[in-house]
């Protein structure tokens, strides 16, 4: 049934995104008070989940496995890492252990990806693909506000990972069973399979996405900082993230439905203009108010970029769209690598997330233009 589909790629991304990749976010605020982290040791943190990301999206290439398999390889492992970051509190086990979580995250990604919008696209349920990418938003939503609740209750940050590792845990065997279903013969829909990008087309696609990754990952990791840093009380800072996933689920809602008219690429330029006005709007709305705007306009268009992205692979590469999924989801996680690093440079100077949030901007302003005047080229 494709709602069956939607629903159990839903809870994957949501235990895959929502706290393989994300739930350090809400989280680390809360490591930063214990005083056992610098913002420097964060951001290295952060590169590290996003290079596990990066090495599981390159693996992901060439991989053999089925889809099943390495869906349920990828929620294991977020399961037993997040655990382990409340079970071991040194700093190089931490490395470790993020990394593993981000590699997992990309299996699940992109294997949910192929296995979820090959069935919809067999089932002619556009409609429904909203409902798979949703789940990166509830799973931040909720993870979000469980650290709300144990900030305002003053608990330690190895209790959120304790949490959210139970959590995990659970959900993914809820989900085993789930991805059995084997395909049945072809790719997809019609338009789809008879597809193929042309080589230009097919390396812009993997370079706009990579810029998508650094542009959007500022925000996205040290958002609850940067309300932290705006307004102490974590009654209110603390909404700033869950803020942030709740956007995401109506927006890729929204997105899902309006898929029968606009076509993935005039989503994906418009939601980039979008996100590039979220990154910056903190630079010109001071305080929690700017915070918060980003938060909307940030996670408002992170996942529909997604979306649009992998929709748009499916489409213009046909039979090799896992390949080019996967290697954009590689140039997204070079470019969240980049992120943090570079931001790591320069936190501690004036103006503080000033500059970073001005070069992740206009980036996704260039990634936009580079998509429509590529977009241009293809009608002609």
């Amino acid at each position: 049934m494709p709602r069956a589909v939607a629903l159990a790629g839903l809870a994957a991304l949501a235990v895959a995104m929502g706290i393989g990749r994300f739930a350090f976010t809400p989280i680390l605020p809360m490591m930063l008070e214990e005083g056992g982290l610098s913002l420097a040791q964060g951001s290295r943190l952060a590169a590290a989940n996003y290079a596990g990301y990066l090495a599981g999206a390159l693996a992901a290439i060439g991989m053999k496995l089925r889809p099943a398999t390495a869906i349920r390889a990828g929620l294991l492992a977020i399961s037993a890492s997040t655990l382990g970051m409340g079970l071991d509190q040194r700093l190089l086990s931490w490395g470790v252990l993020r990394a593993a979580a981000g590699v997992g995250s990309a299996w699940v990604l992109v294997f949910v990806s192929t296995w979820a919008l090959e069935r919809l696209g067999r089932a002619e349920r556009p409609d429904l693909v909203g409902t798979v990418y949703a789940g990166v938003g509830a799973g931040i939503l909720v993870a979000g506000g469980a650290c709300l609740m144990l900030m305002s209750a003053q608990a330690a940050s190895r209790d959120a990972w304790m949490l959210l590792g139970i959590a995990s845990l659970a959900a993914s065997l809820v989900l085993w069973p789930c991805f059995d279903a084997a395909p049945g013969p072809g790719t997809g829909n019609g338009s789809a399979a008879q597809s193929v990008a042309r080589p230009a087309e097919f390396w812009g696609l993997v370079l706009c996405y990579g810029a998508f990754g650094f542009g959007y990952i500022i925000p996205a990791t040290f958002l609850p900082v940067m309300a932290k840093d705006a307004l102490a009380d974590p009654r209110l800072f603390g909404w700033a993230w869950p803020a942030f996933g709740a956007a995401a689920v109506a927006s890729t809602l929204l997105a899902g439905r309006l898929s029968r008219m606009l076509k993935p690429r005039a989503l994906w330029i418009a939601a980039s203009l979008v996100m590039a006005f979220g990154v910056a709007v903190p630079l010109m709305v001071p305080g929690l108010a700017g915070v918060i705007a980003a938060a909307l306009g940030v996670g408002g268009t992170f996942m529909v970029i997604t979306m649009a992205g992998m929709e748009e692979a499916r489409r213009v590469a046909g039979t090799r769209a896992r390949a080019l999924m996967a290697r954009m989801t590689s140039a997204f996680a070079f470019g969240q690598v980049a992120g943090p690093l570079g931001a790591g440079y320069v936190l501690q100077g004036e103006g503080r997330f000033a500059a970073a949030l001005l070069a992740a901007s206009g980036l996704l302003v260039l990634s936009a233009l580079a998509l429509a005047i590529q977009s241009k080229g293809r009608q002609r």
